[in-house]
């Protein structure tokens, strides 16, 4: 049996509704299967007031275990580092999380809010918020840049807006079976099982990547990454591997990726004419380029895959020369 507490900071409650639609496992075989047990979560928690902050006082004296403390949202500091623009339990939410991830077996972060600060963390970021342990690509964020749980992890990861409920609850087994020692993570503490592809793998536009065939909102046969800001080639997800609801992806309904599970989301901090748009240098060059390649060799090779695809299409002899953004 683990124990299991979930609170949230900063949120909009996605990565919980995404939660609740978990498939493999779901949510009642985690409970049944697999041995976990949900001390607390704010909307399926039975306990309300004064019972949820004795449950907190219980596990911080010790007096309850606490194997897996899992948090949604961003961490709010302000004003002025007190954390009082966020109470809860009769605290501010920063203490309590600061004090129960030194107790805890595990930390899992769960959302972009919780992994890197989010939308709340876009400048100006008057409610300060950060992350579990980083802020956008800096490590620090609330717990600081060296902290591991007692577990001897650092606060595992699980990024997107929202976080796909496989993703979690796969994580969560581990924990609870003795399996977390099998579990890699990257540089920014996400599992790698998850997070090694690009969302690119999988798409059914990685051809016109390959070809520079331009696309469009709801039209085939076309990439999205030259117009419409898809961040498919440089951000690391298995959104086309493990689909949503196990039906489909972002790019799978020609719609762009928005690269929400890389610590730099949201993208150019929602700088006017930077979302649903590609950045680009003297109007036709784009300011991100696929991730493992300098942005000269992309120009070199995109233009000339520009004019071979165009000479081959015009010719009938269209080939398909690569499947990824590699």
């Amino acid at each position: 049996m683990a124990n299991l507490l979930w609170l949230q900071g900063g949120a909009c409650s996605g990565n919980t509704m995404s939660f609740l639609n978990a498939e493999e496992p779901t949510i009642p075989e985690l409970v049944v299967d697999f041995g976990i047990n949900i001390l607390w979560h704010p909307s399926i928690g039975l306990e309300i007031g004064d019972q949820v902050t004795d449950l907190m006082n219980d596990i911080k004296a010790g007096k309850t275990q606490l194997d897996i403390l899992v948090f949604e949202g961003s961490l709010i500091q302000g004003p002025n580092g007190t954390g009082t623009m966020n109470y809860f339990a009769e605290r501010p939410m920063i203490d309590w999380v600061k004090e129960l991830s030194d107790i805890a077996g595990f930390v899992v972060a769960i959302g972009d809010c919780a992994t890197w600060g989010g939308i709340p963390a876009v400048p100006p970021n008057p409610s300060e918020s950060t992350g579990m342990q980083f802020h956008k690509k800096a490590k620090g964020g609330l717990l600081g840049p060296d902290f591991k749980s007692k577990g001897g992890l650092p606060v595992i990861n699980i990024p997107g807006c929202p976080a796909h409920p496989d993703w979690v609850t796969q994580i969560l087994v581990a924990i609870s079976t003795g399996r977390v020692g099998d579990v890699l993570i990257d540089d920014y503490h996400r599992p790698k099982t998850f997070f090694t592809d690009f969302v690119q793998t999988g798409c059914p536009n990685a051809i016109s990547f390959a070809q520079k065939m331009d696309g469009h909102f709801g039209k085939r046969g076309g990439c999205l990454f030259y117009e419409v800001g898809c961040r498919g080639p440089m951000t690391r997800a298995s959104c086309n591997r493990i689909l949503w609801n196990r039906q489909s992806s972002k790019t799978r309904t020609n719609h762009p990726c928005l690269g929400c599970t890389e610590p730099g989301f949201p993208h150019h901090d929602l700088v006017k004419g930077s979302v649903l748009k590609t950045m680009k240098h003297l109007g036709f060059l784009p300011k991100d380029v696929p991730a493992g390649v300098s942005k000269l060799a992309y120009y070199t090779r995109a233009g000339f895959e520009k004019v071979l695809g165009s000479l081959e299409r015009a010719t009938g002899t269209m080939q398909e020369h690569f499947e990824t953004s590699k």
